[in-house]
């Protein structure tokens, strides 16, 4: 993957406005993302079957928004299952979302696609890797063909048992072995598994293909523990020109479903607007700050 000079987009989550995705919850997410300065949304895909993809794809673009699909598999549709049914469930599902995003007009398809989104009880299997690896090269050939491109999020050791660090991620990429395939950080879960933010920002270096941008315990942007200096250097350093994505959770917004599912037992905001709006600047701030390095 080569960079280019094209600006880095900066986007929010979803999540960071509303839990559901019917015409009502679509609206307020994509119009809010908008106000707040964005220039991107990711959309999680947690119910393709009845996502409205043509009135998702209308509304971005009314709204002038770029836009990114993400998912987590389950047990019913995980890559690395023994069970060869699952493993097709798995694909015709990643393929569906490769239609959405298609017709939303979207570039990028991320997070866990590789595996169920969960903690497992064992480690990964050599055949588990195997089969989820095949068919990533199979899913990467044909969102090659449709102008998408896949980004698998490393995420810690309670979400899943296959990559949990960059250089994992890089080790399983040489498995899929498609250039149309790269690595997804996120600093949350790389604040939990990694030494440091910077070196596996430059391990990863041009696999890197999309990034979350979390803080430690998912709430306001530099009132945790992340290293968010570290990582921008890191992303300066490398020349990144990918998506750069605010993710945060508040069971104030989310359903009490995927807040238990997301760990979410306590809230530290309330107010979305003003949330976003600060991660907006934050981020941007940060990326200008570590711009100016090269003039010292």
């Amino acid at each position: 993957m080569t960079r280019n000079e094209a600006p880095v987009q900066i986007g929010a989550h979803a999540l960071v406005f509303t839990g559901t995705f019917d015409e009502k919850g679509l609206t307020l997410a994509i119009e809010k993302t908008k106000q707040a300065g964005f220039d991107l949304i990711e959309i999680p895909l947690m119910d393709p079957t009845n996502f409205d993809r043509n009135l998702a794809a209308r509304l971005v673009k009314e709204n002038d928004l770029a836009v990114s699909a993400s998912l987590g598999l389950s047990d019913s549709t995980d890559l690395t299952s023994p069970d060869p049914a699952i493993v097709a469930a798995g694909e015709a599902l990643l393929n569906e979302c490769l239609d959405i995003v298609s017709t939303m007009g979207g570039r990028n398809l991320c997070g866990v696609l590789y595996s169920a989104m969960k903690k497992y009880m064992q480690p990964q299997t050599a055949s588990g890797r195997a089969s989820s690896a095949a068919a990533l090269g199979r899913l990467a050939s044909r969102a090659d063909g449709l102008g998408i491109h896949l980004s698998l999020e490393v995420v810690n050791r309670y979400e899943t048992n296959l990559m949990n660090t960059g250089r994992a991620a890089l080790e399983f990429l040489g498995e899929v072995d498609h250039a149309n395939v790269s690595v997804h950080l996120d600093t949350y879960h790389m604040n939990i598994e990694e030494s440091d933010l910077f070196t596996p920002v430059l391990d990863v270096n041009d696999r890197l293909g999309y990034v979350h941008i979390g803080e430690s315990h998912r709430g306001y942007l530099g009132s945790g523990t992340v290293d968010f200096d570290g990582f921008f250097r890191g992303l300066a350093r490398i020349n990144y020109d990918g998506p750069v994505v605010f993710e945060s959770f508040s069971s104030s917004v989310v359903s009490a479903e995927l807040s238990n599912t997301l760990g979410i037992w306590r809230n530290l905001w309330q107010d979305s607007d003003d949330l976003a709006a600060h991660a907006n600047r934050f981020i941007r701030d940060q990326l200008h700050a570590v711009e100016t390095i090269s003039l010292h």
